[in-house]
């Protein structure tokens, strides 16, 4: 009997596995694919790897500025995927050493649901006290829209490509995927197009966010068209023409057109036989204590919805893992932090302005630009600001959002002031290293208190 079967060897299902040995379980972990998920083989990983290589490229085309004569003589792109392929069976290694390292059981195989108290793989059968459901999120199939599969690139195949396209449609949310995938096919060469049926891109973050990153992509060449759906794709010739109903785009024809779409990974699973519930689009609901409708199994990460960050699985991991050992622990959702890896970065926490407004906050805002930064300015990354959202009757800090150089390092410390209840005159009134890109955060505070010390008076 074990305490705790884990379904999936993603980021999250690994750190449960893990977890619930620490506690004193037995516990196993099933995986039917490489350890490391999505996140380790296909995504967090490989992608930060690949948008490494644009951001050097970015550097050396800025190295003029700081008296040196660059020149980019070649870009062999074999070479970025050996090294994501090589730094990925590192990552996978470790993974496996340190689960066996903590006793946890590594069952290779898919997973089936028999009962809440039984999983099965293959022909065996495992009797567990807790099952906690970790299967992550695989790419939409696109067959839905006339002529899209044989237009398509996925996101799972621009880590392996050997030459860029010429030209490329990324259609879809215009979210955090389709904004990386955008700026690393840009830095490499691709002319892109980036579409949406939103009525901006990043539609979930702050507005200030998104019109910062949108002039940010612009001014590299992008082309951003809003509100368009895509109803067709036709070929023509060796490239393929994409139809948006009535409406007209700069778009004529594309080599390829990105397919970044996901869902819930649970085929297989037998969720409805036993009872688990699902909305509508596939995904487990779960209440704040991670437990799905069926009390004892519990689900993270992606196969949940919400951001779908490899951090946000690993994080509730740990929630799950404790309480099905005996805890009654909460998930904080409104702490995960977000990053996206383009110039300049994106991070954010928290309610965007829009987001706390909604919800009734007596909503003020302070802002502190990058262009009044010492080390934005002599690193020349000016691009950006920093804004913090509160709430004016009690002080509180509602959310932070940041565009700026290191953006993604600095959420770390937004998180623990959220997470610690902290007003805007406590982060005023706190000391940055200077000259840093983190002192914005403080200059933000002090611009919300209506006192900063480095913007002219309003």
């Amino acid at each position: 009997m074990y305490d705790g079967v884990v379904i999936g060897g993603g980021p999250g299902g690994y750190a449960a596995a893990i977890r619930v040995a620490q506690l004193g379980g037995r516990a196993a972990l099933v995986e039917a694919g490489n350890l490391g998920g999505t996140c380790v083989n296909l995504g967090c990983i490989p992608s930060k790897i690949w948008l490494r290589a644009a951001r050097l490229i970015e550097l050396f085309k800025t190295a003029d500025a700081f008296g040196i004569d660059a020149t980019i003589n070649s870009l062999n792109l074999k070479t970025l995927v050996e090294r994501k392929n090589g730094v990925a069976s590192e990552i996978r290694g470790g993974m496996k050493a340190l689960l066996a390292n903590n006793g946890v059981e590594l069952i290779q195989g898919k997973a089936t649901i028999q009962s809440p108290g039984e999983v099965a793989v293959g022909e065996k059968r495992f009797a567990t006290r807790k099952i906690i459901i970790a299967t992550g999120s695989t790419l939409v199939k696109p067959d839905k829209i006339p002529g899209l599969k044989e237009a398509a690139l996925t996101t799972d195949q621009v880590f392996e490509l050997e030459t860029a396209p010429e030209s490329v449609l990324i259609f879809g949310d215009a979210g955090p995927i389709e904004i990386e995938m955008a700026s690393l096919l840009n830095s490499l060469g691709s002319k892109v197009f980036l579409t949406t049926g939103q009525a901006r891109i990043l539609p979930r973050e702050d507005g200030d966010v998104s019109q910062r990153v949108a002039k940010s992509l612009r001014e590299k060449g992008i082309q951003i068209t809003t509100r368009v759906a895509l109803t067709e794709v036709r070929a023509s010739g060796k490239e393929f023409k994409p139809v948006f109903g009535e409406k007209k785009t700069p778009v004529e024809t594309v080599q390829k057109v990105l397919v970044s779409a996901r869902m819930p990974m649970t085929e297989g699973l037998n969720l409805e036989r036993i009872g688990i519930k699902t909305d509508a689009d596939g995904y487990i609901p779960i209440d704040e204590h991670l437990q799905t409708s069926i009390s004892n199994i519990y689900a993270i990460g992606d196969v949940t919805g919400g951001w779908m960050n490899s951090h946000a699985s690993s994080a509730m991991a740990v929630i799950a893992a404790e309480n099905s050992m005996g805890a009654s622990n909460i998930f904080q959702h409104h702490l995960v932090p977000r990053g996206i890896w383009i110039t300049p970065q994106v991070g954010s926490v928290g309610l965007s302005e829009e987001e706390a407004e909604e919800k009734g906050y007596e909503v003020e805002t302070g802002n502190f630009p990058c262009s009044v930064n010492g080390l934005a300015a002599g690193y020349g990354e000016v691009d950006g600001a920093t804004k913090v959202v509160w709430d004016a009757e009690t002080q509180d800090i509602l959310g932070i959002h940041i565009v700026a150089l290191n953006a993604t390092e600095m959420m770390g410390e937004a998180v623990m002031a959220l997470q610690l209840e902290c007003g805007t005159d406590e982060i005023a009134h706190s000391i940055r290293i200077h000259p840093t890109i983190s002192e914005t955060i403080m200059d933000a505070a002090r611009d919300a208190g209506k006192w900063a010390l480095y913007l002219p008076k309003a």
